[in-house]
């Protein structure tokens, strides 16, 4: 079989796991797993499986679930700062709560609020919560994150990572079919130096890149 190089790195990679017909590999340099090319759901099956989430921004839970993030953009920055909440899904916490205290920000996700004209500004903020997972190309989406980020802007991710310690076979966060990359820590080093970032910084499930 062919090698698949890793989608972040370009680096080759290995068999790693088999969850039924679904194929796992591991790359060889930033040691983060993903699902191999031949696994991805088509678009339309992508779409049908996010509608099925019950994505209530108004649920205080969920709002407390993204709160790492909200409350380090409100530490961050003020009012008058412009941020983008990148992969905002069918409802977003992260916009009722930073809208809520008078942010400045606005969405774009691919399948629910497809809108391009946002990704021609420029940002001081961005918010990518629970969406780098299902990146396909994530070389390709952390360029274009850096690339809307104004000089000194942040970018918050926020993913649960891949722990080699951690029983693979067991972890819940595999199991859904979109979640196509899963980053070990080495790769946000990678994301930082490749991509131009002075700072990193991760806390617990969220990470912060900072330019």
């Amino acid at each position: 079989m062919k090698n698949v190089v890793c989608p972040l790195c370009g680096a080759s990679s290995n068999n790693f796991y088999t969850q039924g017909q679904r194929e796992f590999l591991q790359c060889s340099l930033c040691l983060s797993v993903f699902t191999h090319p031949k696994d991805y759901l088509t678009p339309e099956a992508e779409q049908a499986h996010y509608l099925c989430h019950n994505n209530d921004p108004d649920d205080i839970r969920y709002q407390n679930f993204v709160s790492p993030v909200t409350n380090a953009i409100l530490a961050d920055f003020q009012r008058q700062h412009k941020g983008l909440d990148f992969g905002s899904g069918t409802g977003s916490p992260i916009l009722k709560v930073l809208t809520d205290n008078g942010y400045d920000i606005r969405e774009f996700d691919l399948y629910f609020h497809n809108d391009l004209q946002a990704l021609q500004q420029k940002y001081d903020y961005i918010a990518c919560s629970e969406t780098a997972e299902h990146f396909k190309d994530p070389h390709t989406e952390f360029a274009q994150l850096c690339s809307l980020l104004k000089p000194n802007g942040k970018l918050y991710v926020m993913t649960d990572r891949f722990d080699p310690d951690r029983d693979f076979s067991t972890w819940f966060y595999k199991t859904d079919p979109t979640h196509v990359f899963l980053y070990h820590a080495k790769a946000f080093e990678y994301i930082r130096q490749e991509f131009g970032f002075k700072t990193l910084t991760i806390q617990g499930r969220m990470v912060i890149l900072g330019l």
